[in-house]
């Protein structure tokens, strides 16, 4: 083995190496000592896929009210609406507070629609529904709607998005799929335990 990693016998070494470790076996590093990483003071989070059958719906729009409510740059957040009621099209509210430095503090209403979709992914006939939904909304107008969902989205949901934003037109809107709330969720493992989403 050694010489073939020594020397580099490309036809053998890469079955030799495939047949080492199995599918599910952790990878091997090269890294001279676990402390001098530590001594580094790594940071950052690792996102990991969670366990979003583990939710029920109503579970799942609890965990986006919870981790807006937990975000100090969103105020007044509010989850009035019982799941899946005919809510038009928003099933949270809130307002994202942002400051600078020049023209001061700037509020924006927020509406999120969320979807627990494990098997089906956001099209772009959901978003337009979504879309025209908020716009039934009393004053004051919605400036952002966040849809997050557990699953993903389709193609030309993406694109109707993007021509949509493109356009300026109100309100702009946020995709929010499961990759992106894992991304936000690792850096609140407090709330992947409160859920648990952590994979068995």
């Amino acid at each position: 083995m050694h010489d073939i990693v020594d020397h580099d016998w490309p036809s053998v070494r890469t079955h030799i190496v495939e047949g080492l470790y199995g599918q599910l076996e952790a990878i091997p590093v090269e890294l001279p000592d676990l402390a001098t990483v530590v001594a580094q003071h790594p940071s950052g989070a690792v996102t990991t896929k969670l366990a979003w059958e583990a939710l029920m719906p109503e579970d799942f729009e609890r965990l986006v009210f919870n981790l807006l409510t937990s975000t100090p740059s969103y105020e007044n957040v509010t989850w009035d609406m019982r799941t899946n009621a005919p809510d038009r099209g928003r099933d949270i509210a809130a307002y994202r507070v942002t400051e600078d430095p020049l023209s001061g503090i700037q509020r924006r209403r927020v509406a999120v629609q969320c979807k627990h979709w494990l098997s089906k992914s956001v099209g772009p006939n959901d978003i337009a529904s979504e879309v025209a939904s908020i716009k039934l909304w009393d004053n004051p107008p919605v400036d952002v709607l966040i849809i997050g969902t557990s699953g993903r989205f389709t193609m030309d949901a993406v694109s109707w998005i993007e021509k949509h934003n493109s356009k300026r037109e109100h309100p702009a809107i946020e995709q929010w799929p499961e990759s992106h709330l894992e991304s936000l969720l690792a850096q609140r493992p407090n709330l992947v335990a409160e859920f648990n989403l952590r994979p068995e």
